[in-house]
């Protein structure tokens, strides 16, 4: 039986989000053999699910980052030693945040600034309630997506350092832009990004005479960044991997842990069949070519998806039957995991669980 394949697959309906957790145990010490769990900070964004999360804080691994004030909540729920929301919230969330910190005593919780004005708010929210919130300035290193440009930052640092409420910990740099195939060319285009927060770093602490921790990367740049020394390091995609990632980068080391089952429900012509795995199914942001990778029909190819069907070309569909099984990679697992309100959990080729998706909700409680 391939490592994929379930003994009571019959009892699965489909579509369903299936992780198999002797392979997320492997993934995550394959993590920890990487880097030291001290300077190790996973970001959440892709499993959402406090079961996963309790997984990692068991094997040793304190400190997460998560991209929205549920996720947070979640870590906190799990009372996990150190939240770092990797975002700059807004007035609302920055609201949503405080109760986060009033509630959750267990649970260090930080955010991001790269903006005067809402540094200043989120002091004045904190400060009325007499609470200071650790925070980092989050750096824009080439992605342009949020983050101030290094080059500006020391200015932002010197307008901070004296309001009330927050407290400057640390500097945030995320290089998502690089996605070099060959790790040669990802470490020169990593390490050039990354030499500007070092600079950065290395003016605030002469200046301030304040030690600053380094938050840098993604799975991506992770065996890059793994290898600098009091620098924090925080794949996600890294705990159920895809099949995105594993092209693009074959030299790291985790497998598949997070599968899509989906069952041929019409056959069309002799070329043609059509399953049950449409938008609402898997991540459909790529073309229609790179959204999913079936293990077991590597020679299919989709040509149609709405929200409910994907219809695939096959050499001669009557080699299939209504109601077969495939079990498909997605491209991109983050969003797909985001699809589903429960994951079926696999061990030993056995599903036997249900794991709730608690942080697809962009509110628990709070």
């Amino acid at each position: 039986m391939n490592w994929y394949q379930i003994k009571n697959i019959e009892s699965l309906d489909s579509p369903a989000l299936v992780i198999y957790k002797e392979r997320v145990r492997q993934n995550i010490q394959s993590l920890i053999k990487m880097k030291d769990v001290a300077h190790l900070r996973p970001h959440v964004k892709t499993n959402k699910i406090a079961e996963v999360c309790k997984m990692m804080t068991d094997a040793g691994i304190t400190k997460f980052k998560c991209a929205t004030v549920a996720e947070a909540e979640m870590l906190g729920m799990i009372k996990a030693p150190d939240v770092l929301l990797a975002y700059q919230p807004t007035a609302t969330k920055t609201k949503r945040l405080l109760q986060l910190v009033e509630k959750y005593l267990l649970t260090h919780f930080s955010c991001l600034i790269d903006d005067i004005e809402n540094a200043e708010n989120i002091s004045k929210i904190f400060s009325e309630k007499k609470i200071t919130l650790d925070v980092y300035i989050d750096l824009n290193v080439g992605q342009n997506r949020t983050g101030i440009k290094p080059e500006n930052a020391l200015q932002l640092f010197e307008d901070c350092k004296d309001l009330n409420g927050i407290n400057i910990v640390g500097l945030h740099g995320y290089d998502g832009q690089i996605r070099d195939t060959n790790i040669d060319e990802r470490k020169r285009n990593a390490d050039k990004a990354f030499s500007e927060v070092i600079k950065l770093a290395e003016k605030i602490e002469s200046s301030s005479q304040k030690k600053l921790n380094i938050v840098a990367g993604g799975s991506p740049t992770f065996p890059v960044h793994a290898q600098r020394t009091n620098v924090e390091c925080s794949p996600g995609t890294f705990v159920f991997w895809d099949y995105g990632y594993k092209t693009q980068f074959a030299d790291e080391p985790f497998e598949y842990a997070a599968l899509v089952v989906t069952r041929i429900i019409s056959i069309v012509d002799e070329h043609t069949i059509c399953i049950d795995l449409g938008h609402k199914s898997v991540a459909a942001e790529n073309t229609i070519d790179k959204r999913v990778h079936f293990l077991n029909a590597e020679n299919v190819q989709p040509t149609g998806q709405s929200e409910e069907h994907l219809v695939l070309n096959v050499d001669d569909s009557s080699a299939y039957r209504i109601g077969d099984v495939l079990y498909g990679v997605p491209y991109h697992i983050c969003p797909t995991v985001a699809l589903y309100e429960r994951a079926v959990i696999v061990q030993n080729n056995e599903a036997f669980d249900e794991w709730k998706v608690m942080a697809r909700d962009r509110k628990i409680t709070v």
